[in-house]
């Protein structure tokens, strides 16, 4: 469907609704690939009523998650951030006094100089993430670290192992579309995501598909609400999935389910593949993955029948130091049956790679200095307690601009972060909604609009439109957008670019002028452009994305970080994971949870009555083994730390698999530090990405 057809009102025109309130377009700026279009009732300048997704976008087609549909208890919460801050009491303690902004961020530019004045430019890091997936307010912090020289930035939390494994085979971040699925699809795949929990929509298009007849197989260690709608769950052992997807090549070349003529004309090396897949037979996956053999072979069977079978890739199971293998093992599976050829086939991981736009302005990159070390943001922990490796040789971090993150909670290996962010020689600047863990660490905090209260425009990774924002309220008390804060920052530094003397709007229309693409306002207008690629090349039919057209089988990973030269050549179980031992028997998947959004969402009173308490979802039978019954409390641990949980029995998953959903406030558990405390820092393969669903514990029962 056309943008064309999906014209909007403006703003200023109302659109009534029942409750003749105003109604108002806006797009979903959370950390999630569905970047719904919504429809927000307009109560007045302040205040907004109930959010819904909208039908101007016919992927997002009316339905959204129900953490943004109530997103007025969050927007209009009490303890909203509303004055800047300054620390008067030690780190953490949350003593602060009021300032007002001149002085908050003249002390932050004091700091930073000084800083600077001692230990160089380097010493300083900008740090954010996606709480904001606007591209203006999130990745405008980048143009003042590159105007400054400040140490440069390596995003690996989320996407890095994923999109290593997808682009390795496919040659660019983008694939078939969703939408094929409500009418074309036999077999749908959800791999490794749970969408009922993240991406709605996925699950709004899989189960059209499912209503109308076509089969719907999750790969998932645990029983998710995904899993629960299946027609088949695999439950394989974390870290395990290019063992299941090996197996069933084996499957799919012996039984020939292979498209040979598919083969010759779209794939690097499929002789070498079969002969490969020849000796990892069911058996052999079944060991690994500890799925019985009929299940692989069931699978299989049933993926080389479906001609029109569309995978869904998810970041689950990329995020294991083996990651971005299981990723790409998964992705050969469409080439080898060839259902690329079919609409409602192929696969879909993400389709940001689509998109034309031009960032030189938002992100400064006309002034990058490739000399000026990078910084893991996975790593923070080793960062800040002086891991010389972590800081590549160079000088302490000891000044940092936060913005859209609560590494406090979020990262890896908490207990280093915590002991880190304690330093007095570290100054740390917060602009942030709520009093976070981390911005309680904090020196100055500065209080933050939300995405109603400002401009900005977004691409989309689950489906192809790139839509622009108008703010929709007034911002309240003293909050302020990202933009203004790094532009007021810029001043005091003597940071020179001129997106900082331009508004955002101004930095959107330019941006997107030099994109070739819409202005922002016939964008916003017309509800989104639609970067489609159409179905020829969308499924690679007119090539894979590189110069020889073709997939490939067969990686060149050497060329995405140093230790590439360590992975498979051809697909396999690749055996870097953090296993199980006797002293820690079991594996720990640090999942979402439905009503929380990484530690978003947390504050509000609907999220914290879903989701009740942290939990550890264990096999029935290892929790008989153990003499644990529901609700008891545990303790869970390893050598990086330790937490304490309760237990609740949940038949569905593998013995020796716990499951512990949600990434709760540290203050919800007793040991005052959450399930982030147990995760690994450690780089996966091949340059790096955090392993969030690879750590080995113990359980044991809680004194």
């Amino acid at each position: 469907m056309s943008p064309d057809d999906h014209a909007y009102p403006p703003v200023g025109r109302a659109r009534p609704h029942e409750s003749g309130t105003t109604t108002v377009p806006s797009v979903c700026p959370h950390d999630c690939t569905s970047t719904c279009a919504l429809d927000v009732e307009r109560l007045s300048n302040t205040r907004i009523g109930r959010v819904r997704g909208s039908m101007r976008n016919d992927y997002t087609a009316g339905v959204i998650c129900e953490k943004v549909a109530r997103y007025a208890e969050r927007i209009h919460h009490p303890d909203r951030l509303m004055k800047p801050l300054r620390r008067v009491g030690p780190k953490g303690s949350k003593q602060f006094a009021e300032i007002s902004w001149n002085d908050a961020l003249d002390i932050v530019a004091e700091q930073f100089i000084a800083k600077a004045r001692q230990h160089g430019s380097e010493t300083i890091w900008p740090y954010y993430y996606a709480g904001t997936m606007g591209l203006v307010q999130r990745d405008g912090i980048n143009r003042l670290r590159h105007a400054m020289k400040y140490s440069r930035w390596f995003s690996t939390i989320c996407v890095t192992l994923s999109d290593t494994g997808w682009i390795a085979g496919v040659g660019a971040k983008r694939g078939a579309d969703v939408r094929e699925v409500d009418e074309h699809s036999e077999l749908v795949v959800i791999w490794g995501g749970n969408p009922v929990n993240t991406q709605v929509n996925v699950m709004t298009h899989a189960m059209k598909a499912k209503k109308r007849g076509a089969k719907l197989v999750v790969v998932d260690p645990y029983r998710t609400g995904t899993a629960d709608q299946a027609d088949v769950h695999l439950a394989v052992r974390p870290g395990t999935d290019g063992a299941l997807a090996v197996g069933v090549m084996h499957v799919l070349f012996k039984e020939g389910y292979a498209d040979w003529d598919y083969l010759r004309k779209y794939t690097d090396a499929p002789d070498e593949l079969a002969a490969h897949v020849a000796s990892r037979t069911p058996e052999w996956a079944s060991e690994i993955t500890g799925l019985s053999v009929e299940e692989i072979v069931s699978f299989a069977r049933l993926y080389g029948q479906s001609k029109a079978s569309f995978i869904r890739c998810h970041h689950g199971f990329s995020r294991s130091r083996n990651g971005a293998a299981n990723m790409h093992a998964v992705t050969c599976l469409p080439a080898v049956t060839g259902a690329w050829q079919y609409k409602g086939g192929g696969a879909l991981y993400g389709h940001t790679g689509m998109y034309p736009i031009d960032k030189t302005l938002i992100d400064g990159l006309d002034m990058v200095d490739t000399s000026i070390r990078d910084l893991d943001q996975s790593r923070l922990g080793p960062i800040l307690t002086n891991d010389p490796a972590a800081l590549k040789n160079g000088p302490p971090v000891t000044g940092m601009l936060i913005q859209n993150t609560n590494p406090a909670m979020v990262c890896p290996e908490l207990e280093l972060v915590h002991k880190g962010f304690k330093r007095e020689d570290l100054f740390v600047c917060v602009h942030e909604q709520f009093m976070t863990e981390t911005a309680a660490f904090a020196d100055i905090v500065l209080p933050a609009t939300m995405f109603l209260e400002h401009d900005d425009f977004y691409t989309a990774s689950g489906h192809t439109f790139f839509q622009v924002a108008k703010a929709v309220i007034d911002a309240p008390g003293e909050c302020r957008e990202n933009h203004y804060v790094i532009s007021e920052l810029a001043k005091r530094l003597g940071a020179k670019h001129r997106g900082f003397d331009m508004s955002v709007w101004e930095i959107m229309d330019e941006t997107l002028k030099v994109s070739k693409m819409w202005d922002a306002e016939t964008n916003w207008q017309k509800g989104g452009q639609d970067f489609h690629l159409g179905f020829e090349t969308s499924h690679f039919l007119d090539g894979f994305a590189w110069p020889d057209k073709k997939f490939r089988f067969k990686p060149d990973w050497a060329a995405y970080g140093g230790r590439g030269k360590e992975m498979p050549v051809l697909p396999d179980h690749f055996d870097v994971i953090d296993n199980a031992t006797e002293d820690k028997p079991f594996r720990l998947v640090a999942a979402p949870a439905r009503t929380f959004l990484n530690s978003t969402f947390t504050e509000t009173p609907s999220s914290q009555k879903r989701e009740v308490r942290p939990t550890a979802l264990l096999n029935p039978d290892d929790c008989t083994a153990m003499g644990i019954v529901e609700g008891e409390r545990l303790e869970i641990g390893n050598e990086r730390g330790r937490t304490i949980v309760n237990a609740k029995p949940r038949a569905g998953q593998q013995k020796g698999v716990v499951v512990v959903e949600g990434i709760w406030p540290n203050r919800n558990f007793e040991t005052g530090i959450g399930i982030n405390a147990l995760t690994s820092a450690d780089p996966g393969w091949p340059n790096g990405g955090a392993v969030f669903h690879d750590t080995a514990v113990w359980i044991r029962k809680a004194s």
